[in-house]
């Protein structure tokens, strides 16, 4: 427990009703987990108003509040406090009641649009081998040491966040990586946070559902280097057309890596083949467990964040050149009859393209190449046909299914992305919505030396229809359909 006036330290509020001399057990902005002794944090959210439970929640024990507005009936025997954002209130105010883990250890964020989960993933990898006691936060799991927490959203929400970054210090962790979305940046998620450094990995056409427009999007990233303090390192990739906008307002130390432009932490592909990749990083010849471009880019904003963190080079280059990258990302096996099957989470338009581009530059000859792809429901509409002409251009045979369908109709869902298929390509396409038989036929098309490519998922164990989540994995499916080819 702290007192309600070391929890508000720092925080900028309009009003104060009450002493703030109570003790407070926990901070909760979701009335249903109040506690007796609780502060209760009332977010205006985009279901509903934590306003409209405020009374609610001090009927079951609250005894300080952070609202943007007072309710109409106020007691005396609870603390009022009014704030202009109580999002950003949150953050601070879990911060606090945690002892401001985030200060603790060195915490470093992964921005952009592809590449977070294995950036932050290898850099777990990385310094765990290197024998530090690390903390993970990404969309596959989050780790503290080698303990596994479920992950449910790629940012959790700042209590849950600092919770997990507390473990982490009781822990020990001197390190702690951690993927930060859009979404937790334009919903002040990691308001309260102290960075030691940030990575911003590159930005294409996605999430629009939420930010509308891709400035917005844009901004949105731009917000979490603007945050950075002076002690902190921003890392940005000068390949990317957006990677110096990133910088533009920044504090923190201005860093960059690239394969093709000027950058402080340069790389060239040597070889890229199925069974990995040679690199030629700050002169020094590796060979990596890895396989594509989009790889070399990872790899490199590893190692020049390993550097950044002051690590030694050579044990950077020969722990890192041992490393695997993040289940579900471009992860490959290869069937008794030599048919390779490949799951990859690419569920954007350069995504896609950046997967089928690397199958193109690696395969050997006349292989074909046979895409499964899908579209996420209740998500950004307008990618879907762009994705559906991607995977066409680039491969030989393509079946469009359903990937979560959530609340809408998977076969609207399909129809949104035959749009995008052009005339020439409709022979080479077809449509089947129960995902399991379109893996199943994409399996069965495939001849000895083709590369079945099973594009959206990645390393999700389920598929969400109408609420429902029903166990379904690719890797499995893929596996089983293999297994039946002996």
């Amino acid at each position: 427990m702290r007192y309600l006036s070391e929890i508000i330290e720092g925080l900028a509020f309009t009003e104060l009703q009450g002493s703030a001399d109570v003790e407070i057990t926990a901070v909760v902005f979701d009335s249903r987990k109040v506690i007796p002794g609780c502060l209760f944090v009332a977010i205006r959210g985009t279901q509903s108003d934590g306003h409209d439970y405020i009374l609610q929640a001090i009927e079951k024990g609250a005894i300080a509040v952070i609202c943007e507005t007072l309710p109409e009936r106020v007691t005396g025997e609870v603390d009022f406090l009014m704030v202009a954002d109580a999002t950003i209130a949150l953050g601070i105010v879990a911060a606090n009641f945690y002892d401001n883990p985030s200060t603790r250890l060195k915490l470093v964020g992964v921005t952009g649009t592809n590449g977070k989960t294995t950036i932050a993933t290898l850099l777990y990898k990385l310094f765990r081998e290197m024998g530090y006691k690390v903390g993970l936060l990404s969309t596959v799991e989050n780790k503290v040491n080698d303990r596994v927490v479920q992950a449910t959203h790629t940012t959790p929400d700042p209590v849950e966040l600092n919770a997990l970054l507390f473990d982490m210090v009781l822990e020990g962790c001197d390190y702690c990586f951690m993927e930060v979305s859009s979404h937790a940046i334009a919903q002040h998620r990691i308001a309260g946070l102290v960075f030691s450094g940030g990575i911003f990995s590159n930005i294409t056409h996605d999430h629009l559902d939420y930010h509308k427009t891709f400035d917005n999007y844009l901004k949105a990233k731009k917000a979490f280097f603007d945050g950075l303090p002076p002690s902190a390192f921003a890392l940005t990739n000068s390949d990317d057309k957006n990677g110096n906008v990133m910088l533009q307002n920044t504090k923190a130390h201005k860093k960059s890596y690239g394969l093709k432009s000027m950058a402080d932490y340069k790389a060239r592909i040597l070889e890229n083949q199925f069974e990995g990749l040679l690199l030629q990083i700050d002169g020094e010849e590796v060979w990596f467990k890895m396989v594509g471009t989009f790889n070399a880019y990872n790899l490199l904003a590893v190692y020049a964040t390993a550097m950044l963190l002051e690590q030694d080079k050579a044990n950077i280059l020969t722990t890192l050149s041992k490393l695997t990258g993040a289940r579900g990302r471009f992860e490959y096996i290869v069937s008794p009859n030599k048919i390779v099957g490949i799951v990859d989470y690419a569920h954007s338009p350069d995504a896609v393209q950046n997967i089928l581009s690397t199958i193109h530059d690696i395969r050997k000859g006349n292989e074909k190449v046979i895409t499964v792809l899908g579209c996420g429901g209740d998500r950004d509409k307008t990618k879907r046909p762009i994705m559906a002409k991607t995977a066409c251009e680039w491969s030989d045979k393509v079946i469009l299914t359903s990937d979560n369908p959530r609340s809408e109709d998977p076969n609207q869902i399909i129809k949104d992305m035959e749009a995008g298929v052009d005339q020439a390509f409709k022979r080479h396409t077809i449509s089947i919505v129960d995902r399991h038989e379109a893996i199943k036929t994409a399996c069965m098309l495939a001849a000895p030396g083709d590369i079945v490519l099973i594009a959206g998922k990645g390393h999700e164990k389920y598929q969400e229809t109408k609420g429902v989540r029903a166990h379904f994995d690719d890797m499995e499916e893929l596996l089983e359909q293999f297994k039946q080819m002996v």
